[in-house]
């Protein structure tokens, strides 16, 4: 199942352009605000297709039922670009565990890169409900490997990836290499084109350089 949350007119799409916007982007910590919004839009509409049960809950005037979460999420992502994101997943999900993933390109000189995972910190995940996130879904490999690694700390019933832009081609390798029913493709965004480099266009750009500056 793929859900495409930036088809529909919401203030979504306002933060979209925002983290698009080439002028605003200069602006480090409202880009860092805004993947933080769009992570908390992301966690309320995920949060609808997750299992409630109803609960009792006495006010200062009597009982009031509610329905409210049967379980808790699990709660990944890939560092470092990932972090405000899954702040804003984390401001909802607030009682989440939480399991991070250090990954990165390594470039070649011929051009071509590889994906190296160092370290993976994480719970244990079996049984439980996965939300694994990143701002970019490029190529898909980097978002697979992860979800792979994630995987040595047990199988989940249910797992949610989140990405805000996507490219085609990543979103045809993730519905690829991860198949079944229990997993589910969030997307703001769907983009047709990748660079020779694999960065999206039009994209937005390197997420990580633009939330926390650029590296070496």
């Amino acid at each position: 199942m793929i859900y495409n949350l930036g088809q529909e007119n919401s203030l979504l799409n306002v933060f979209i352009s925002e983290i698009r916007d080439a002028e605003i982007q200069k602006d480090s910590m409202r880009f860092r605000r805004n993947l933080e919004r769009i992570g908390e839009i992301f966690a309320y509409e995920v949060s609808k297709k997750m299992e409630y049960e109803s609960r009792e809950f006495i006010t200062s005037l009597g009982t009031a039922e509610v329905s409210v979460l049967k379980e808790n999420p699990v709660l990944a992502t890939i560092l470092r670009a990932g972090l405000p994101f899954h702040q804003g997943i984390l401001n909802f999900f607030d009682r989440a565990q939480n399991a991070f993933i250090s990954a990165y390109r390594r470039h070649h000189k011929s051009g071509k890169f590889d994906i190296q995972v160092e370290y993976t910190s994480s719970p244990n995940i079996d049984d439980k409900i996965l939300i694994l996130s990143d701002p970019m879904l490029a190529t898909g490999s980097s978002m697979f490997l992860a979800y792979k690694h994630l995987l040595e700390n047990g199988k989940p019933k249910h797992t949610h990836i989140l990405a805000i832009v996507a490219s085609s081609q990543g979103v045809e390798y993730i519905k690829k290499h991860i198949p079944g029913e229990n997993f589910t493709l969030w997307v703001a965004a769907i983009d047709d084109e990748l660079t020779a480099q694999s960065y999206i266009v039009p994209g937005l750009g390197d997420a990580g350089d633009l939330a926390y500056g650029s590296k070496l």
